[in-house]
């Protein structure tokens, strides 16, 4: 992943728009990055519809059974939601039944609508 860095060094002004800066410092970046990254894959948007269609939970063999890839993909992208706080799951017996985290889905989207916001 590429390193942000703030730059300290002397610039010249520029010539058509003196003084132009971002308005979005380099945390405020990582995290925007961080939030589009979560949802910047097909499997991982369809794992999280699928999960948003059901109040209750959702049978790790029943996504697996709907997504064209294999089980350990489907693993992958089921981790990296967990790890995002997007989702969590509950075993019972040999399977995993995983739900939506609504709370964190609504932040996410709250601040994702903020950052676009704030660009118009």
């Amino acid at each position: 992943m590429m390193e942000l860095t703030e730059i300290t060094e002397e610039r010249s002004p520029g010539c058509c728009n003196p003084g132009l800066a971002p308005r979005i410092g380099a945390d405020e970046v990582r995290a925007l990055s961080d939030d589009l990254g979560i949802l910047a894959h097909p499997i991982r948007l369809q794992i999280l519809d699928m999960l948003a269609q059901r109040d209750g939970q959702v049978c790790v063999c029943d996504l697996e059974a709907a997504l064209p890839v294999k089980q350990p993909t489907v693993s992958h992208h089921l981790k990296l939601l967990r790890a995002a706080g997007l989702i969590d799951c509950e075993r019972r017996g040999l399977w995993a039944y995983y739900f939506v985290l609504r709370p964190a889905m609504e932040s996410l989207r709250a601040r994702l609508l903020a950052q676009f916001d704030a660009l118009r």
